[in-house]
């Protein structure tokens, strides 16, 4: 990325650490970034934001990360966001990826997966040709019945204990379903297999 058009990241985290975690990362990757500790000292920027990419954390006091997406559309915005959640957090971030959100990213976030994903929402925005839209409906609709009903689960942001219990299955059965779903999409992530079930249509 040439300094003429490096791309601008704006960075809402309620965490300083993480913020500046998050920046540094980017920076690395030649990104110019600002951060803010709360989604509504982004909404208070909004008139001179350069254009780029939101990251925000998805579970934060006040304004959430879907809060501010949602705020973020009502004023017209339409700057990419890519949302980062922690484990307990996915259900937040599946819904955020319904709303619009380009990707989410798993807490730890590590730089290489995290420029990419910048790079990706910057190059792309929010949306998804029709060819790859079908191509990841016919990959879901490739799946047995009990993998869709695993997948579904997933995106819920059900931990492999409680989709055991819903679907009445062991720990181990919903693991090795786990593992046979990701083979078949090609899925790396579960941040990468959600996405690709949402954008499927589930």
């Amino acid at each position: 990325m040439a300094p003429a058009d490096r791309g601008h990241v704006h960075i809402v985290d309620d965490d300083p650490g993480v913020r500046q975690a998050i920046a540094a990362m980017l920076q690395g990757g030649g990104f110019i970034t600002h951060e803010y500790a709360r989604g509504r000292d982004l909404i208070a920027a909004l008139e001179g934001l350069d254009p780029g990419c939101i990251v925000t954390d998805v579970n934060m006091p006040g304004m959430s990360g879907l809060d501010l997406m949602h705020q973020l559309r009502q004023l017209g915005i339409s700057q990419p966001v890519l949302v980062i959640s922690g484990e307990a957090d996915i259900a937040m971030a599946v819904e955020a990826m319904k709303a619009g959100a380009v990707d989410f990213l798993e807490k730890p976030l590590h730089a290489e997966p995290l420029r990419n994903a910048v790079r990706a929402a910057m190059e792309q925005g929010t949306k998804l040709s029709s060819p790859e839209a079908e191509r990841y409906r016919q990959i879901v609709r490739s799946l047995t019945r009990r993998q869709r009903q695993v997948l579904e689960c997933l995106i819920e942001g059900l931990p492999n204990k409680l989709i055991a219990h819903r679907l009445d299955l062991s720990i181990r059965t919903v693991e090795g379903y786990r593992a046979a779903i990701m083979e078949r999409t090609q899925a790396k992530s579960l941040s990468e297999l959600v996405r690709l079930a949402i954008n499927a249509g589930l």
